[in-house]
């Protein structure tokens, strides 16, 4: 059976950027602990840093400015516990963390995306963290949390950690960034790396991206160059550039997969599949969300429990409409999708125009039946009369995939939620399931980059047999951490 990945939301690319973040306002919001729960500690380990069976949530804040540069970024991690994350026991890292390689530079937006897996093979899970510019970061994973600092030279753009061999291993894709938009999709330089990766940022070896026999947008070296028909210059690229990715076993054959939201051109972006293959790279496939137009949300999980991890997007801009692609022996179809939106029969509320549903999407099993929840970001959703206040729904998973039964809705109005709903809030734009209390429960942070003036908060909400409950949940903001606050969009990416 396919491991459960949680894997969330979208990133503040640059189309979705310029609509989402929007003035929003935290007030005077009260900030109430995470419930308790007995110490269990059964999280996933690749979400745990310090090996305490607690996952721990990381949290970026890309605009902060950093050592007097503005839009360095940082990260902030918050530990789990028994009693879920607070704002007391953290770290936060930027370039001008001691021990983390570089400096502080301006418009790096050190953050944007990050991974997590265990690299070395220590037993923690380590982090990997990117911006917007080359080069990234490794950060390891230890009994007192995460340590140091590792370069990765040239690749800065989403890096994804999975077992793409099926050796049990834990091994990182890594790809170059681009910052070029126009008519065609400009290649960018890639690797797999596989692993143990030691701590002076060396994997065991290389692997090639793309299978030669599927060869698309990749120029092989040695001896694939004479297969492939001569190669048009030195190294490995793939077409892009990747603003995106998530992972999981689609397939089932023990290999983890990757969709990728990515540039194809013409202004328009979307989803590809790569299959896991080991020393002969990966195999391109289909995917929801391939040539979509603009930003959608997508996340990766085994939403039917079939033994095989399925593809949820939510698409942004064309329909407001929610797609699920169901994994099999033979990957993706398009004739094993099921789509629906807010008027599925169970959901609360009313589909309207631009409410976003799935603008973020996160993937994981809440109430502990064995079937992945689907969260979805509603950022558009007004309450009442209170336009884009944003609202986040959970709709369980299934044996037929969503029957909408059982599906909840949260905003700032809910009781329990701390805070007040307001005007373009887009409470909902960024999600992750995570099990921050170790109970075998997935728990639900949620984020609004808008909340107080563009500083940014996070909401989390535990889970439950019966699924999410709004009772004790607990809400920070990159002030309560001591971090820098102002302007800084702190939960535009949660993992």
């Amino acid at each position: 059976m396919s491991r459960a990945h949680r894997r969330t939301r979208t990133a503040l690319t640059a189309p979705l950027a310029a609509a989402v973040l929007l003035a929003g306002g935290f007030g005077a919001m009260a900030l109430t602990g995470a419930s308790a729960h007995a110490a269990t500690g059964s999280a996933d380990a690749q979400d745990d840093f310090n090996g305490d069976g607690y996952a721990d949530l990381v949290v970026s804040a890309p605009d902060a400015t950093i050592s007097s540069k503005t839009k360095a970024g940082y990260v902030a991690v918050t530990y789990g516990s028994a009693n879920g994350v607070s704002a007391a026991n953290k770290k936060l890292v930027s370039r001008s963390t001691s021990g983390v390689p570089g400096s502080a530079t301006a418009s790096e937006r050190f953050g944007t995306n990050f991974t997590k897996g265990d690299l070395d093979g220590d037993g923690f899970s380590d982090l990997v963290i990117s911006g917007g510019k080359a080069g990234s970061v490794i950060m390891w994973g230890s009994a007192s949390g995460l340590t140091g600092g590792t370069a990765i030279a040239k690749y800065g753009q989403s890096p994804t950690a999975g077992d793409f061999d099926g050796d049990g291993k834990t091994d990182l894709a890594l790809f170059e960034p681009v910052s070029s938009f126009g008519d065609e999709a400009p290649s960018s330089a890639a690797a797999v790396w596989k692993g143990p990766i030691s701590r002076a940022g060396q994997p065991t070896a290389t692997l090639p991206v793309l299978d030669k026999a599927d060869w698309w947008g990749y120029d092989a070296d040695d001896a694939s160059c004479a297969t492939n028909g001569g190669c048009e210059e030195d190294g490995d690229s793939i077409s892009g550039p990747f603003a995106s990715s998530e992972t999981g076993d689609i397939n089932g054959d023990g290999k983890d997969d990757i969709v990728v939201w990515d540039y194809q051109g013409d202004g328009v972006w979307g989803n590809r599949l790569l299959l896991g293959g080991g020393a002969t790279g990966f195999k391109r496939g289909w995917a929801p969300g391939d040539g979509a137009g603009n930003t959608v949300g997508t996340g990766i999980g085994d939403v039917n429990n079939d033994g095989f991890d399925d593809v949820v997007v939510g698409n942004y801009w064309t329909g407001d409409k929610v797609q699920i692609a169901f994994g099999s022996a033979s990957g993706l179809s398009e004739e094993r999708v099921q789509i629906f939106d807010q008027d599925l029969p169970g959901f609360p509320g009313v589909e309207e125009e631009g409410d976003g549903i799935g603008s973020t999407v996160s993937v994981g099993d809440v109430n502990g039946d064995g079937f992945a929840d689907i969260a979805l970001g509603i950022p558009g959703e007004d309450i009442g009369d209170i336009y884009d206040a944003g609202s986040i729904a959970l709709v369980p998973g299934s044996a037929t995939g969503v029957t909408g039964a059982g599906t909840q809705t949260f905003h700032q109005n809910t009781a329990g939620v701390p805070g007040v709903a307001e005007n373009k809030d887009e409470f909902g734009v960024s999600s992750a399931l995570v099990d921050v209390n170790g109970d075998g429960h997935a728990d639900l942070a949620a984020g609004s980059t808008a909340e107080n003036e563009q500083n940014g908060a996070v909401w989390v909400l535990n889970g439950t047999a019966s699924g999410l409950t709004a009772t004790k949940s607990f809400a920070f903001g990159a002030g309560d951490l001591g971090a820098p606050a102002t302007g800084v969009h702190f939960g535009a990416f949660l993992r």
